[in-house]
């Protein structure tokens, strides 16, 4: 395989990963395993993996860059997160023993969704009526919330943390920024356990220098991006990460489509 032509697809994938990130607390799966499947014909299974492998520095350094800007909730969350890493866990086996022309479409077709669904119904503000709940209702609710997202963080990877921001925010009544830095601040974790045990049960990694790219480009795009995203409106998030999740979801579909028919 040309060496540039994989430079290039880990960039893409590595920023526009770093870039819903850093912005919105998108898992990095959404972008880079679709990616890294439809380009690089790296197996599904595999493809996931590096994709969460990418997500744990990255969100580790914008759930710090969301906390020093007092956008980080981590008291409440660390509930949630321990309901994820589980089913996380879970949700990983369940993944493995997909067949993996399912993972691969799933991804594509999930980045198109988070695309649409930040086009059309973007998350602007919390529900006032979800910040008055009981201490008992609210902890039921971050554990049944938090094994919801862990399945779908373990089983395909992608998705995951576009749930979380819309449960956060829906469900639980945070604002977007806050949201989104509890977000990051989960993913980091589930990422680290969801990676592991993908690694664990597939049997490693083929490819050492995608796994490297990819976490380094998606390093970059979410520092700068979560910077940006502290300062900007919900409004500017929203448009900008739903319409780069669009583009590229739709460019993965047809080159797949093609590549079927060659």
């Amino acid at each position: 395989m040309d060496i540039f032509i994989k430079i290039l697809i880990c960039l893409i994938a590595g920023l526009g990963a770093g870039f819903g990130t850093g912005l919105a607390g998108l898992s990095a799966a959404a972008v880079i395993a679709p990616m890294l499947i439809t380009f690089l014909n790296v197996d599904p299974y595999e493809a996931v993996g590096i994709a969460l492998a990418s997500d744990i520095l990255a969100s580790a350094i914008s759930a710090i860059t969301y906390g020093k800007n007092k956008n980080l909730d981590i008291k409440n969350g660390i509930v949630m997160l321990i309901s994820v890493l589980v089913f996380t866990l879970l949700g990983s086996y369940l993944a493995s023993l997909l067949p993996k022309e399912t993972m691969g479409g799933f991804s594509m077709f999930m980045t198109l969704f988070a695309g649409l669904k930040f086009i059309f119904r973007p998350v602007m503000k919390a529900k006032e009526s979800n910040k008055n709940r009981t201490i008992k209702k609210a902890i039921i609710q971050y554990i049944v919330c938090g094994m919801f997202i862990g399945l779908i963080c373990g089983f395909v990877g992608a998705g995951g943390g576009m749930m979380m921001l819309l449960v956060l925010v829906s469900v639980l009544g945070y604002e977007l920024k806050t949201a989104v830095g509890t977000s990051v601040f989960i993913m980091t974790f589930t990422a680290l356990t969801g990676a592991g045990s993908h690694f664990i049960i597939g049997g490693g990694i083929s490819d050492w220098q995608i796994l490297l790219l990819c976490i380094i480009f998606t390093l970059i795009g979410a520092l700068v991006t979560a910077k940006f995203a502290n300062k900007a409106s919900p409004k500017t998030m929203n448009r900008l990460l739903g319409y780069g999740l669009v583009v590229m979801s739709v460019v993965m579909i047809i080159v797949n489509i093609i590549q079927k028919f060659i």
